[in-house]
């Protein structure tokens, strides 16, 4: 199997720094919004409650996907070993 080039492992390690903090980004803001929405329309104040949830959500979904690419990356190299 041949050997992946430079510029794409490159791109495989930066992806994975990307996707942790899009991840973690995206669960603020989705909830930031749920907070807004909760207090204007159904007129219960939950800030900042499900603003940490959310944002705890998006630093699992993260470290979840940098643990699946490492792992993939892992079986790919034992893989080439063989």
């Amino acid at each position: 199997m041949p050997e992946k080039p430079f510029f794409r492992q490159i791109l495989e390690a930066s992806t994975a720094g990307l996707n942790l903090v899009i991840s973690t980004v995206i669960g603020l803001a989705m909830g930031i919004g749920l907070d807004y929405a909760m207090d204007k329309w159904v007129g219960v104040h939950t800030a900042p409650w499900l603003t940490i949830i959310f944002l705890i959500f998006g630093i699992i979904s993260g470290f979840r996907d940098l643990f699946r690419m490492a792992k993939k990356s892992d079986n790919d190299s034992r893989k080439k070993d063989l």
